[in-house]
């Protein structure tokens, strides 16, 4: 692989590492309301588990609610289920045409497990961000070894490889550090 397309690979890969800690912090629980709690439940419906976003709309009318309107009516019962039967600890209210799901207020030993939960993603994408310098550096030596790339060249790819590792980490824990503050703030 040339110098160019080994960095393309490596950062790709680093920025959806950083995407995937994001979309995982989303579902975070903090003190107030948000879609993203309910974006990892899958309902089964018509036979197989779907996504809840693809067969409803999940709206925050209030800070304090969650408000499930689904495509098809008929999914209503389903979508109520698998709020049930997840881990989610919501009890969701059925009027017939919608659910809505109140979220009550965190205690402070529930925070301090969520902030753990969020340290730990963070560790999660950096380790993966590692990983992925690790095999970077592995191409990099095997293009020189190839003799596509030249010693000089090998290395100054490995130093880059290096700085968009530093980017990336320093990213995971800005993120990490924004969703402690949320989760914290009462």
């Amino acid at each position: 692989m040339t110098e160019e397309e080994i960095l393309l690979d490596v950062e790709e890969r680093m920025e959806k590492a950083v995407a995937r800690l994001k979309s995982d912090l989303a579902g975070i629980r903090t003190g107030r309301a948000n879609p993203g709690l309910v974006d990892s439940l899958r309902v089964e419906v018509y036979g197989s588990p779907c996504p809840l976003k693809q067969i409803a709309a999940v709206a925050c009318p209030e800070p304090n609610q969650i408000v499930i309107r689904p495509f098809d009516p008929g999914t209503l019962k389903d979508i109520e289920k698998a709020i049930q039967t997840s881990d989610l600890g919501f009890n969701p209210q059925n009027d017939g045409k919608l659910i809505r799901l109140s979220i009550p207020p965190l205690s402070m030993e529930v925070r301090r497990k969520m902030v753990a939960r969020v340290k730990e993603l963070c560790e999660e994408a950096k380790v993966a961000v590692r990983n992925i310098r690790r095999d970077g550096n592995k191409l990099a030596d095997k293009s020189e070894k190839d003799k596509i790339l030249s010693e000089d060249q090998r290395d100054s790819v490995k130093d880059e490889i290096q700085e968009l590792t530093k980017k990336y980490e320093a990213d995971a824990t800005e993120l990490a550090k924004i969703r402690e503050k949320d989760v914290l703030d009462v």
